[in-house]
């Protein structure tokens, strides 16, 4: 029996992670990383803050969380203009839709980039993305520390400082950033208790948390 989809409701946070399409790679080179962040941007930061990211050459994880009908609905009028005297989201199919339909995009228009680039054809990443609400404040903070350690885990790395495409590393950098780096670092405290905390749990007993 299909597992029952998870909507994706205003103001809730949600572990959002996909892989690949069969044996096949998301990303062969650096420049694929940078691109589909980029593309992450166009696509999804209008409707999601973004609370932690990671990009593995197979799969991916993100922390996210959905922002509010008005603010999404105010980017659907000004994207669509055919959209501007909607009065609410019955029109578009619901809330939830719109959300995953951003999700869509921003896999289409990846693998659309990629075929091009790679000369190969059919779909990149499975059917359907795989999404879990977060409900609870450990929930919250293992989740961070799970997808930062997840190069770790997987034995690219030996330590989350040196996997480049994660949102560590907009954590530990004082820079320009999309992450909502504040809020997250309030839930553990600060960055010194970030870093101690990432340092101190280990990877491989989270999995069956955040994968089950």
């Amino acid at each position: 029996m299909p597992q029952k989809r998870i909507p994706l409701e205003p103001g809730q946070m949600y572990h959002i992670w996909t892989h690949a399409n069969g044996d096949e790679n998301l990303f062969r080179e650096d420049e694929n990383y940078r691109y589909f962040l980029e593309k992450y941007i166009y696509h999804l930061h209008p409707v999601v803050e973004t609370f932690a990211y990671c990009l593995m050459p197979n799969h991916l994880h993100l922390m996210i969380r959905v922002k509010g009908k008005k603010d999404v609905l105010e980017f659907v009028r000004k994207k669509k203009e055919d959209y501007s005297t909607l009065q609410g989201f019955g029109t578009l199919g619901g809330f939830s839709n719109v959300i995953s339909h951003q999700f869509s995009n921003l896999f289409n228009a990846y693998t659309q980039a990629y075929n091009k680039k790679y000369d190969r054809k059919g779909s990149l990443f499975i059917s359907n993305f795989r999404r879990k609400k977060i409900t609870t404040a450990q929930y919250f903070a293992r989740l961070i520390v799970y997808i930062h350690n997840n190069p770790v885990h997987h034995g690219f790395v030996e330590h989350t400082n040196n996997w480049p495409h994660s949102s560590w590393h907009a954590y530990m950098l004082d820079r320009g950033t999309k992450i909502n780096r504040e809020e997250g670092l309030k839930w553990f405290g600060g960055k010194k208790a970030f870093k101690q905390v990432h340092d101190n749990l280990n990877p491989p007993n989270l999995v069956s948390v955040f994968e089950g």
